[in-house]
């Protein structure tokens, strides 16, 4: 019977860690994105922040799901709560999907984000998915299939400075020992 109480005592405590843990790297994506965001003077609520590079630290560090959450919840929330709005429903899909995308490619063939050739390549490989849900989202909201084009070169800004700043990053923190064990 005292196995059966510390078997689910240890399994409630891992789940609230799980839940602690992906709230305060959803806020790390938050307080990131509003810390630095320059509005960009082309295409329709452009934007440039570090919140990307969280996404990628986060979906790096801690695999496909927490990257998942982290970035729709993150980023959703700074639409909704920046003046942003229109803009939750579209960022909340291509940021899940990017942080997916970033995490499964990173967290592949037996790895855990510490392979910087995955790290690379899984942020390069979310890039397009990101820009073709904008640009759906965009083409939706404005009922025209042209004007998103303008906004894909500050997207790819935003993508390329968020790859800068996330892969030294990570491979700095991928030597601390908190990282070093496994999840």
């Amino acid at each position: 019977m005292q196995n059966i109480q510390r078997s689910t005592h240890s399994a409630t405590r891992a789940k609230t860690f799980d839940l602690v843990l992906t709230a305060v790297l959803s806020t790390l994506v938050l307080v990131s994105t509003v810390f630095i965001n320059i509005k960009l003077p082309i295409g329709q609520g452009g934007l440039i922040h570090l919140g990307t590079a969280a996404l990628f630290i986060v979906s790096i560090l801690f695999g496909p799901k927490k990257g998942a959450l982290a970035g729709a919840i993150g980023m959703g929330l700074f639409d909704i709560f920046g003046g942003w709005a229109i803009w939750a429903p579209t960022t909340i899909v291509a940021r899940a999907l990017q942080g997916y995308i970033v995490g499964r490619i990173a967290w592949s063939k037996g790895h855990q984000g510490d392979h910087i050739g995955l790290n690379i390549l899984g942020a390069i490989a979310s890039i397009p998915v990101m820009l073709a849900v904008y640009f759906v989202g965009q083409g939706i909201m404005f009922g025209n299939w042209i004007q998103p084009f303008a906004s894909i070169p500050g997207d790819l800004i935003q993508n390329i400075v968020g790859l800068l700043i996330a892969i030294p990053l990570c491979v700095a923190l991928k030597k601390t020992p908190f990282f070093r064990k496994k999840f």
